[in-house]
C-alpha cells in the first residue's frame, strides 16, 4: 500500500484483480495474529472487518464475536460519541489521525480505565474507491500515569509552600492531592511543631498529639474541611494522640508509608473505632499514610483515601506520595522556623515596649501597632523636667529576632538621651551617630552572616509637648506625619521637617517644628505617612473618626485599627495618638527674681511658703530650699539677668532657674580647704537628676526631686 499527501492509504499492487499468494497470505496473517500493536480494519459503516487478538488490549477476546459489529458497541469507550465523530471524520474526509488519546475500559478488565493512542487512516481502491478505514492502537497507560504523576508534583511545587504558614501549607497539599492523587485527603500536623518548636525525633511517642490541619474531600461539593455530609473521624482543629498500633503510628515509626487495602475487617482498625466508622462510612477501599519527616524528625501524617477512583494504589503512586511529603515537610519545617523566629521576635519586641500608656498630668496617650511586614516599630512616652513629655514613635527595616533587638538598643538610647533634656533635632542627630555606628558594625560581620546582607535603616519620630507654653516641638527621620485633632473637630495635618533615615549615609542635617497646640487637642504621631483607604472604603472615615473629641482615646485607637484592616494600603505601621489637657494652675509657681545678692534668700522664702500650701514633706522642703539657694546663688554669680524661677509639683517636685546667659555650669569636686565649688555637689546629692536645657534666649538649669 502507498499513502498520498492526504494520509490516504491505496492498494497499489500490480495485479489487484489477483488473489495473494501464499507468501503474503502468510505475512498478512502474520500481522494480524502477532503485531503488538492493536489492529483493526473497519469498513465504510465503521463495522469492524479484521482484527489482531495478541495485543494485551485484546485478551480473551474472539475475533469472531466482534467482527461485524461496531467498535463502539465492542470496546468500552469512556466517550463513544465523540470516538464515532473522529472515525466519520477521517472517512469522510481522508485526513489522518495520528496520536489521538482514548480513554476506554477493557473486556476483560472493565473496571479499570486505560489509555490508548490510536491512529486512524482511509484506505481507498487504486480507483479511489473508499473501503474503509485502519486503525492502529497502542496501549499507553503507564505513560499517561506517569506524565500524571508529574503533572502533579509540577503543581504541587507551585502551588503547596507559598505562604509561611503550616495550616496553609497543609491545605494547598490536599486541595492539589483531591481528586488527582485521592478521594479524601487528610494532613495531620504536630501539635508544637505549629507553635513553632522542635520537632520530636523517630519513633514519635504515642503520647505525643498532633492536630488534624487539612481536610478535602471529593465527595459532595469538595469543600475545603469538609461539610457536614462528609464523615471525618475528626473535625479540623482536633488535637489528639494517635491510638496504636495502626498503619498511622506505624508509619510515625519508622518513617516508612504505609499502603493498605481496606478490605475485609481488618484487626488494627479496633484501636481506633474513630477512624474506621469514618472509612467505613466514606467507602474507602485502599490507603495510602505517609509520614511528614525532615533530618529523622517527625513533623506529620498525610493519609490519602480511594472511594470513587475504582483504581488501587500502586507502587508508582507510594513513590508519587513520598516525594510529595518531602516536598511538603521541608515547607512546613519552613514554615515552623519562620513561626518560631517570628514568635521570638514579637516576643522580644513586645518585651521592650512600654506595658502600658504612661499617665501624665497634662497628656493622655494610647499606641497603636497595625498588621505589616515592612519592620519593627516601638513608640514610647517618656516624662521630661518641667511637666513636659516626649513623645516617639519609630520604626526597624527588616523583620525578626536581629531587627527586633536593634530596636531595642534604639529606644534605649533615646530614653537616654532625652535624660539630657535635647532639643528634638538635636537628639535625632546622636541617634543617627548610633545608628551609624550599628550600620557599620552590621556591614563588618562575616559575609556568611545572613544579617550581613540586610540594609541597616531606621525611622523615628520625636516631638516634645510642653503643657505650660501649649506648644509642641517636633523632628523626624524618614518620612513623618503628624495630624493635629482641634477640640472643635477640626483637623490639620502638620507639616513636620523630614530628615534621611537613621543609619543611611546622605548626613542630611535634622530640623525641627514648633507650633501651639490648644488645650483639649488630639496629637496622631507617626514615623511613616498617614494611610490611605481605597473603594469601596470611605477615603474620609480617618478624619471623621479622629474628630469625635468626646470619644476615649483607646476607643478612638480600635476603629482606627478596624477602618484600615478593612481598606489601607501601605501606611503607617505605628500611631501614637495624645490629647492634651489642661495643667492645674495652683501646682505652679513662678516668680521673677532680683539681680541682687539677696535674691537666694528671697527665693528660699517664696518656695518655703509654696511647700508648705501644697503639703509637700518638710524634709524635703528643707532639701529643696537649699537646692533653691543653690540655683539662684549661680545664677546671680555667673548669670546674667533677668532671673526667673519655677517650681512644679507634678509627678516629681521641680526647681527650674533661667537666666540669659549661655554659659554651661560644670559640677566640681572641691578640695578640702576649698571655700568654694559645692553648689552643683551639693545640688547632685539633694536631688534625683539635674540638667542643663538651652534656648535661643538663655538656659535653664532645673533639678527633681521625688514625691513621697
Amino acid at each position: 500500500m502507498d499513502k498520498h499527501e492526504s494520509g490516504v492509504f491505496q492498494v497499489t499492487r500490480s495485479d489487484s484483480a489477483a488473489p495473494l499468494n501464499a507468501p503474503e497470505a502468510a505475512m498478512l496473517d502474520a500481522l494480524f495474529s502477532q503485531s503488538p500493536v492493536g489492529l483493526h480494519l473497519l469498513d465504510t459503516e465503521l463495522r469492524i472487518v479484521r482484527i489482531n487478538t495478541a495485543t494485551p488490549a485484546m485478551q480473551g477476546v474472539r475475533a469472531q464475536d466482534v467482527v461485524g459489529r461496531r467498535f463502539n458497541e465492542v470496546y468500552g469507550v469512556v466517550d463513544p460519541d465523540a470516538a464515532m465523530d473522529l472515525a466519520r471524520g477521517v472517512l469522510e474526509s481522508g485526513v489522518a489521525v495520528v496520536g489521538h488519546l482514548l480513554r476506554a475500559h477493557r473486556p476483560a478488565d472493565p473496571d479499570t480505565e486505560h489509555f490508548y493512542e490510536v491512529s486512524v487512516f482511509r484506505l481507498e481502491s487504486p480507483s479511489g474507491e473508499v473501503l474503509g478505514l485502519a486503525v492502529a492502537v497502542v496501549e499507553v497507560t503507564e505513560r499517561e500515569k506517569g506524565r500524571a504523576r508529574t503533572e502533579v508534583l509540577r503543581i504541587a511545587r507551585e502551588q503547596v509552600g507559598r505562604t509561611l504558614d503550616v495550616m496553609a501549607t497543609c491545605q494547598e497539599l490536599v486541595d492539589v492531592m483531591v481528586p488527582r492523587v485521592a478521594d479524601v485527603a487528610v494532613v495531620e500536623v504536630v501539635d508544637a511543631v505549629l507553635r513553632g518548636d522542635e520537632p520530636p525525633l523517630a519513633p514519635l511517642p504515642h503520647e505525643v498529639p498532633l492536630r488534624r490541619a487539612a481536610f478535602r474531600s471529593s465527595a459532595g461539593s469538595g469543600r475545603r474541611g469538609g461539610g457536614a455530609d462528609e464523615p471525618q473521624a475528626h473535625p479540623l482543629g482536633d488535637v489528639r494522640a494517635l491510638p496504636a498500633p495502626t498503619p498511622y503510628t506505624q508509619a510515625l515509626s519508622d518513617l516508612r508509608p504505609r499502603m493498605v487495602a481496606l478490605d475485609g475487617d481488618l484487626p488494627w482498625l479496633a484501636a481506633d473505632p474513630d477512624r474506621a466508622e469514618a472509612i467505613r462510612a466514606a467507602g474507602a477501599h485502599h490507603l495510602i499514610t505517609a509520614p511528614l519527616t525532615v533530618r529523622d524528625t517527625v513533623l506529620g501524617l498525610i493519609s490519602l483515601y480511594r472511594t470513587q477512583q475504582p483504581d488501587p494504589y500502586d507502587e508508582h503512586d507510594v513513590a508519587l506520595v513520598l516525594q510529595l511529603a518531602d516536598h511538603t515537610a521541608l515547607c512546613i519545617d519552613n514554615a515552623r522556623r519562620y513561626t518560631r523566629e517570628h514568635t521570638i521576635a514579637a516576643t522580644v519586641q513586645r518585651q521592650l515596649l512600654p506595658r502600658r500608656p504612661a499617665s501624665h498630668t497634662a497628656l493622655e496617650t494610647a499606641y497603636l501597632l497595625l498588621p505589616s511586614d515592612s519592620g519593627v516599630q516601638w513608640y514610647d512616652s517618656i516624662p521630661l523636667p518641667g511637666a513636659r513629655t516626649a513623645l516617639v514613635v519609630g520604626g526597624i527595616v527588616g523583620q525578626g529576632v536581629h531587627s527586633a533587638a536593634v530596636m531595642g538598643q534604639l529606644r534605649t538610647v533615646v530614653r537616654s538621651l532625652a535624660a539630657f533634656d535635647l532639643e528634638p533635632d538635636e537628639l535625632l542627630a546622636r541617634l543617627n551617630d548610633t545608628a551609624t555606628f550599628l550600620a557599620a558594625e552590621r556591614a563588618a560581620l562575616p559575609t556568611a552572616d545572613p544579617v550581613h546582607h540586610q540594609a541597616f535603616a531606621a525611622r523615628c519620630t520625636y516631638a516634645v509637648y510642653d503643657p505650660l507654653t501649649r506648644t509642641c516641638t517636633v523632628a523626624g527621620a524618614g518620612s513623618p506625619s503628624l495630624v493635629v485633632v482641634h477640640p472643635d473637630g477640626s483637623t490639620e495635618f502638620r507639616d513636620v521637617p523630614s530628615g534621611a533615615r537613621l543609619g543611611s549615609a546622605e548626613g542630611t542635617p535634622f530640623a525641627a517644628t514648633a507650633f501651639e497646640i490648644p488645650e483639649g487637642s488630639l496629637l496622631i504621631l507617626s514615623d511613616t505617612p498617614m494611610p490611605t483607604l481605597e473603594p469601596p472604603a470611605d477615603p474620609d472615615v480617618f478624619v471623621r473618626l479622629l474628630a469625635q473629641a468626646d470619644r476615649s482615646l483607646e476607643e478612638l485607637r480600635d476603629d482606627v485599627l478596624y477602618a484600615f484592616a478593612a481598606g489601607a494600603q501601605t501606611g503607617p505601621t505605628a500611631l501614637l495618638l495624645a490629647r492634651t489637657r489642661s495643667f492645674p494652675a495652683d501646682r505652679v509657681a513662678v516668680w521673677q527674681l532680683p539681680d541682687t545678692p539677696t535674691a537666694a534668700a528671697t527665693a528660699r522664702r517664696l518656695v518655703r511658703g509654696r511647700l508648705i500650701a501644697w503639703n509637700v514633706e518638710e524634709e524635703t522642703a528643707f532639701d529643696t530650699e537649699v537646692i533653691v539657694s543653690e540655683l539662684v546663688t549661680n545664677a546671680v554669680r555667673y548669670g546674667t539677668p533677668p532671673l526667673e524661677l519655677r517650681v512644679i509639683n507634678d509627678r516629681a517636685l521641680t526647681c527650674e532657674v533661667r537666666d540669659s546667659s549661655r554659659s554651661a555650669p560644670h559640677l566640681r569636686h572641691a578640695g578640702v580647704v576649698d571655700e568654694g565649688g559645692r553648689g552643683l555637689f551639693i545640688i547632685a546629692q539633694l536631688a534625683q537628676a539635674w540638667g542643663t536645657r538651652y534656648a535661643a534666649d538663655g538656659k535653664t538649669i532645673w533639678t527633681e526631686q521625688t514625691l513621697r
